[in-house]
């Protein structure tokens, strides 16, 4: 019984929706009647209007386009007047001819000098492009330019350090580096950097920064002799006759040779850390004074100094 109802309300809702549609497609759709031609077009605007309840009660929102502006209307160009002495530029065709020296170079500029086998601008021919600028080397590692303001430098130690933080281990490099303009003039300098090449960038600006200047004898030794200490590291220097060279070893001799020192003996005791070293050598390098110095400040010559 109950199913019997069932079916005879399902028909009757499937027949009540069949003559629902079927009056829904016999009715014209008045958004596809065609408009007679004699009828003028509606403007055309590109903001819409703002819907009408009724459409948007139906779900469906008609929009409609207003142009306000007539096609048919001549647009004139104005521009604005040309200030006071103005000279327009020649025409391409009135300029002089370039030179082939000209043509070369502007061909060069473009292409580099590998194309013609010449150079006019004297680049290289053996470089297909002239403006590109190597950065790396056949291994892969970068390369940096070097300050051209005198000094040398020269790398002592590059050691790998690590940082323990929350998230783990932080590994970076430390770098020792030396400059020295071998006339007097020394610095000891350390960075650290997630490169090797960055760190030494840092440590050579650092050492740069420490720059001190280093006593010394038309024999390029020291005037007397000096001991110095940093840290745990003691240096002791002694001035040499002339023919006896550097005798150091570790970071002494690299902070000596980049000083200019030619004849001195030096000697590291206790620690065998190189950036102490190095340090106490600088320390040790800083004690020194010339004889005319003391002998200024005395006020009196430097013959009575021996007296």
């Amino acid at each position: 019984m109950a199913s019997a109802v069932a079916l005879s309300s399902f028909s009757s809702l499937f027949l009540r929706s069949s003559r629902s549609s079927s009056a829904s497609s016999s009715a014209p759709s008045t958004s596809f009647i065609p408009r007679s031609l004699t009828h003028p077009p509606s403007p055309l605007r590109l903001s819409a209007p703002a819907p009408s309840p009724a459409a948007t009660s139906g779900g469906e929102i008609e929009t409609t386009f207003y142009y306000n502006d007539d096609p048919s209307n001549i647009v004139t160009f104005d521009p604005p007047e040309r200030p006071e002495g103005y000279v327009p530029p020649p025409a391409f065709d009135e300029l002089p001819p370039e030179t082939e020296e000209e043509i070369s170079a502007g061909y060069e500029e473009l292409y580099g000098p590998a194309y013609s086998g010449e150079s006019v601008l004297g680049n290289d021919i053996y470089v297909m492009d002239a403006k590109l600028k190597k950065t790396s080397s056949h291994l892969g590692r970068k390369k940096r330019e070097k300050v051209a303001d005198g000094f040398e430098e020269r790398v002592v130690q590059v050691r790998r350090v690590t940082k323990v933080v929350k998230g783990g281990k932080k590994m970076s490099f430390r770098a020792i580096v030396v400059v020295g303009n071998k006339q007097g003039q020394v610095g000891v300098g350390v960075g650290k950097a997630k490169e090797v090449v960055d760190a030494i960038v840092k440590s050579s600006v650092n050492a740069r920064m420490n720059i001190v200047t280093v006593p010394m004898t038309k024999y390029s030794t020291f005037p007397h002799r000096s001991d110095g200490d940093y840290g745990a590291a003691k240096v002791m220097l002694r001035p040499a006759s002339p023919g006896t060279g550097v005798i150091a070893g570790g970071a002494v001799r690299v902070v000596l040779e980049m000083a200019g020192v030619e004849n001195a003996l030096g000697k590291q005791i206790g620690s065998k850390n190189a950036l102490n070293n190095a340090r106490a050598a600088v320390v040790a390098v800083g004690k020194m004074r010339q004889f005319s110095d003391v002998a200024r400040e005395r006020g009196i010559p430097m013959e009575e100094l021996w007296k």
